[in-house]
């Protein structure tokens, strides 16, 4: 599912009109990312948390000639389900 997809079905779900659908999706997904900008986690409850993880520098190879290389430390982003979410999958 596309986000295109998704603004449908949650328009079609909540019964309200695509365009306003698309800017509270918008809107969400921003301030999602100015949070994890900031480094605060976000957690919605039953449905999961965002948060950032911290990868330390190591050293890895080059696929290609099989050198060593370094790898810079660095950021990323991490969702992990919550268990309401969990169970409905199962």
């Amino acid at each position: 599912m596309n986000k295109t997809e998704f603004v449908d079905a949650v328009a079609a779900e909540a019964k309200a009109s695509k365009a306003a659908t698309a800017q509270v999706i918008n809107a969400a997904i921003t301030v999602i990312t100015k949070a994890l900008k900031k480094g605060n986690a976000v957690q919605i409850t039953g449905f999961g948390t965002f948060d950032i993880v911290k990868r330390a520098a190591r050293t890895g190879r080059n696929p290609a000639t099989g050198k060593e290389i370094k790898i810079a430390a660095s950021k990323a982003p991490r969702f992990k389900a919550g268990k309401v979410l969990k169970d409905s999958v199962k």
